[in-house]
């Protein structure tokens, strides 16, 4: 699945460049966003297949992002990816509620992520 693009919503300038950089690095298109406005520019301008979406972001945070996503007809086709350092009890049961297709926490385990995406485009891909 190899470049596919994917956008990385993330408000820490550290997590987004780590990610970035592993899913460049494993042939994907990288766009990149800080906050749910940048996303939603980001979203207009290069369609992603896949978002990897911080869930503690300033402002509307990614499960209110997330809902608006998969409400929006043009949107609700991509594939939301919760990604999140707070595991709380419960937090991943109000991540999937809010229409995310997947949830991991942080730290990021670097050799699992890429084969994670992978097998969601392909899972895509398949029910297309």
């Amino acid at each position: 699945m190899a470049g596919e693009p994917i956008l990385i919503v993330d408000d820490n300038p550290t997590n987004l460049k780590l990610v970035a950089y592993l899913m460049s690095a494993s042939g994907y298109q990288v766009t990149t966003a800080i906050d749910a406005d940048a996303a939603i520019a980001a979203i207009a301008n290069h369609r992603p297949r896949l978002i990897l979406m911080d869930l503690q972001l300033p402002g509307v945070d990614g499960l209110e992002l997330t809902r608006q996503l998969k409400a929006d007809p043009s949107t609700r086709d991509i594939i939301v990816v919760a990604v999140t350092a707070y595991a709380m009890k419960g937090d991943q049961a109000r991540a999937m509620a809010a229409g995310c297709d997947d949830y991991i926490t942080k730290p990021i385990d670097t050799r699992t992520l890429p084969e994670a995406i992978a097998r969601h485009l392909r899972r895509s891909e398949d029910s297309s």
